[in-house]
């Protein structure tokens, strides 16, 4: 995979959340970007990039499939992306199956559980 997926995503992760603030008062997309700084590969930093914007925003995985995201990437996202009325147990069953979506959400749990973060939220 090149970077030019990287840099993509990242685009579309900012257009997405535009405008979106976390409970701390900073602008979302540093959530992502802090999760994509966790991570090594440009396949896993994509995806980190991507990782709420089906739940948060108005984008689809078909959207994602227009721009030109790989299968492997939109496979994870979509398995990172809490259903309705899906339980938690079958949520985690599914991520821990799928290598880059595991690595994605334990870099999105460390950066929900860092507690420096507190004070702010």
């Amino acid at each position: 995979m090149d970077t030019s997926q990287v840099i993509k995503a990242h685009e579309v992760a900012k257009k997405a959340h535009f405008g979106q603030i976390d409970r701390a008062g900073i602008d979302y997309i540093k959530h992502p970007e802090t999760v994509a700084s966790f991570v090594a590969t440009d396949e896993e930093k994509a995806v980190a990039y991507l990782h709420d914007v089906i739940e948060d925003t108005s984008l689809t995985l078909l959207d994602l499939k227009k721009e030109g995201f790989s299968k492997n990437i939109i496979e994870a996202v979509d398995i990172l992306t809490k259903k309705k009325g899906q339980d938690y147990q079958s949520y985690l069953n599914l991520v821990k199956k799928n290598e880059l979506a595991r690595v994605v959400k334990l870099a999105d749990l460390r950066h929900n559980s860092d507690l420096t973060r507190l004070p702010l939220i």
